[in-house]
């Protein structure tokens, strides 16, 4: 049976005495408690092949319980499946339906993008949020999606064909040193940077937690920082940036995001345009009282992410 004590015997003690200061004991708690949640599977329907009303028709044939998800028409959550055994349905190998977090959804519907542009995803493996991108712009415009280790690019090219996003193209290099041709040329970037993962850990998978440490925590805020600069330096004057990290850590977080407001003047965060149920998230408060960010922490249904809007000035 899982309980506190069982989880705190697990994870580092480290992390945990972090946790509860930072976030206060209530909080501290709610965190773990999601920790230990088992969360039903969630799907993006793959708009560029089909709709989610012939999903949801087929389910209903094959007695698959769902529900839809309020803030996004496309996103259904399973209530009676394993993930064994829809990873070999046939809907999932026509590339029909992806297997995705809800919370991992999120990022693409903030960056918000149009049909037509031209859009930078600057770490891009597996897929997930580069074909939701190439949906949500009916596959029309240019979609760079980038990957640094070789493997993982292969796994995105394999997702990328498999849901017929032919808009994108993909990159395997360091995402922190892209060519010069790329300098202002995206209407919008997606930067869901590497981080530690804190908001995806489990009790009962060592493997989510096993790798945690304080030393990791600044080494990936600092990669964060490089791939920031890469990224500002890509967009359009005027364009769109998001970025995300499904971790809690405020290093990599709020810490990423002064640093960048700091460094960049022509640099602005502004308003995210969805609308999230209040019992699945904070709001998060940077250093004035018009900027905002987002945190989620984890939850039954949610697992934990952090994400924020930026614009670059066209002064």
């Amino acid at each position: 049976m899982k309980s506190f004590r069982n989880l705190q015997e697990r994870l580092p003690k480290e992390f945990l005495d972090r946790i509860y200061a930072e976030y206060g004991q209530v909080q501290a708690e709610k965190i773990l408690a999601g920790y230990m949640t088992e969360r039903p599977i969630t799907l993006r329907v793959n708009t560029l092949k089909t709709e989610v009303r012939a999903v949801m028709r087929q389910f209903q044939t094959e007695n698959l319980k769902f529900e839809r998800v309020s803030w996004y028409q496309d996103a259904l959550i399973l209530k009676n499946c394993k993930e064994k055994d829809l990873a070999t349905h046939p809907l999932y190998e026509a590339g029909q339906i992806y297997l995705q977090s809800l919370s991992s959804m999120i990022p693409p519907l903030i960056l918000d993008p149009k049909p037509g542009q031209k859009i930078l995803d600057l770490t891009a493996a597996p897929g997930s949020k580069s074909t939701q991108l190439a949906a949500l712009m009916q596959n029309q415009g240019e979609l760079l999606a980038n990957e640094l280790n070789e493997i993982r690019a292969e796994r995105l090219k394999f997702n990328v064909d498999r849901q017929g996003a032919s808009m994108i193209q993909v990159r395997h290099g360091d995402g922190k040193h892209l060519e010069a041709a790329y300098e202002g040329a995206f209407d919008a970037v997606l930067l869901d940077a590497p981080c530690s993962g804190e908001g995806l850990f489990l009790v009962d998978e060592s493997r989510t937690y096993r790798g945690w440490s304080m030393k990791k925590v600044r080494e990936l805020a600092a990669e964060q920082k490089k791939l920031f600069r890469t990224a500002w330096w890509a967009l359009k004057p005027g364009g769109t940036m998001v970025y995300s990290t499904c971790t809690l850590a405020k290093e990599e977080n709020e810490g990423v995001l002064e640093w960048a407001l700091a460094q960049y003047p022509e640099l602005k965060l502004i308003n995210l345009p969805l609308h999230l149920p209040q019992h699945l998230l904070d709001l998060t408060k940077l250093s004035q009282p018009q900027q905002s960010s987002l945190r989620i922490y984890p939850s039954l249904l949610m697992e934990g992410f952090f994400v924020a809007r930026f614009q670059k000035s066209s002064l």
